[in-house]
């Protein structure tokens, strides 16, 4: 395991000043090899790096396109509705989005154990006893679906 009291002071500064020009870890631990001649580990590296107290910098976004906060105005519908995910969530046998009555919506998920989670996007909101009975019963047909489908 290599230690960065093998690093003399004037290395230490280079890779501080790789790092704060934007270098990663691989570029670091490229750059190690090629001009100290040292050959680390990715997680070698990744440890001096912490042993140094280096932060790396996080590369900025490429992509030129400027982004768009839409505000999404709470409608009420007056029903429950959920749907399934395409693609479940990690960790969940099957998820998908729920809008409650009142307008307000979120994710949800069954894990392995069969444990319901919901995370709604205003996380101070907690639906009504109506719209919890609606959406266990909606939940319900899902599942059973999901177990006729051999899911």
């Amino acid at each position: 395991m290599f230690s960065f009291k093998q690093l003399t002071d004037e290395q230490v500064v280079t890779i501080k000043r790789w790092a704060a020009n934007g270098a990663q870890l691989p570029d670091i631990q490229k750059q190690i090899r090629e001009e100290m001649n040292l050959t680390l580990t990715f997680m070698d590296t990744r440890l001096l790096i912490l042993d140094l107290g280096i932060e790396l910098l996080i590369p900025k976004e490429t992509d030129p396109s400027p982004k768009i906060a839409v505000e999404t105005e709470i409608v009420a519908t007056g029903q429950t509705t959920l749907s399934v995910d395409a693609v479940t969530l990690p960790g969940a046998i099957i998820s998908g989005k729920v809008i409650f009555a009142s307008g307000q919506k979120g994710f949800w998920a069954l894990d392995q154990s069969g444990r319901p989670s919901l995370d709604l996007d205003d996380s101070e909101y907690r639906p009504t006893q109506e719209e919890i009975i609606d959406f266990q019963q909606q939940l319900r047909a899902v599942i059973e679906e999901a177990k006729n489908r051999g899911i």
